[in-house]
């Protein structure tokens, strides 16, 4: 919903007519700050000049709704396209003209396409937001591992099991949950290490934002963040390869202690790399290039 949102402010800034709409009139998202504009959808009369965004999870809905407006299906999540739409209707939906389909990862472009073969599949870039997420004031990160806890539970269990056994990692292990986006980014930053626990991702977005803190990332990229798991300044671990996953960790560990300055300097080139590529105004030269190929009019702005 926030990258809805912001695609919406974007588009808008950019001089396009644009606006999420809902079907409640007057709601707006509330768990994070917006001015987005919102309409209702019985106030909304779509025309064939219009271009209708609609995001995968509607579905085996998509294939019945009637020709006119140009239709886009926003999939952020493509390792889970089939989860709520048949065979029958992805290929009602592939055939229909004057489609197009968004993603938000190389990966998840490669994917689409070789699905749906026959319907064009673009990409725009996620944004790592700076403001929020980025390295602390120069201190080398405390002995902290940080972990988010919304994928693979099981496989963490037998992770953090194996190193609590072995006994070799005195390090503190500090589990992601129920934070604000603002603590989230203060724990990064206080985090040497961060493990990625990614499984079918669209893009990937949590070792992506504790690289821009600075941490070195140890673990699955997931497929959608191969794209930025660059073994230069992280460690990609091969899937469900727990011990290769326990060694990178402790090895890690080992070499920060002997000297943290080469684990923060690879942290600190993961920011950058991060920062510098899943930008803001990057995301908005995607939208306007994107929008423009189908013919969408700007205002002056």
């Amino acid at each position: 919903m926030r990258v809805l949102y912001r695609h919406v402010d974007l588009l808008n800034d950019s001089g396009f007519d644009a606006a999420v709409v809902h079907h409640k009139p007057g709601y707006r998202a509330g768990w994070f700050a917006n001015q987005t504009r919102t309409l209702a959808a019985h106030d909304v009369v779509v025309t064939p000049r219009d271009i209708l965004v609609v995001p995968e999870f509607y579905g085996a809905a998509i294939a019945g709704w009637p020709t006119g407006p140009t239709i886009v299906v926003f999939n952020q999540a493509a390792y889970y396209t089939f989860d709520g739409i048949s065979v029958e209707d992805a290929r009602a939906i592939d055939r229909r003209g004057g489609m197009s389909i968004l993603t938000v990862s190389q990966n998840s472009q490669e994917l689409l396409r070789y699905a749906f073969g026959n319907s064009a599949v673009s990409r725009v870039r996620s944004v790592v937001e700076e403001e929020t997420f980025h390295p602390g004031d120069g201190a080398a990160p405390r002995r902290r591992i940080a972990y988010a806890t919304n994928r693979r539970a099981q496989e963490r269990h037998q992770l953090l099991s194996i190193l609590a056994l072995r006994g070799r990692l005195d390090w503190e292990l500090v589990p992601i949950q129920g934070m604000s986006e603002t603590q989230v980014a203060d724990t990064l930053r206080e985090s040497a290490i961060f493990l990625a626990f990614n499984e079918r991702e669209g893009f990937g977005l949590p070792p992506a934002e504790a690289m821009a803190c600075g941490c070195y990332v140890i673990g699955y990229h997931g497929q959608g963040a191969q794209e930025f798991f660059d073994p230069a300044y992280s460690h990609p671990v091969a899937e469900s390869d727990l011990l290769g996953f326990a060694e990178a960790i402790e090895e890690a560990a080992s070499s920060y202690d002997a000297d943290p300055a080469p684990l923060t300097t690879a942290g600190l080139a993961a920011s950058r790399a991060v920062l510098g590529r899943y930008t803001l105004e990057g995301l908005r030269t995607d939208l306007v290039g994107f929008f423009s190929g189908l013919g969408l009019d700007r205002r002056p702005v």
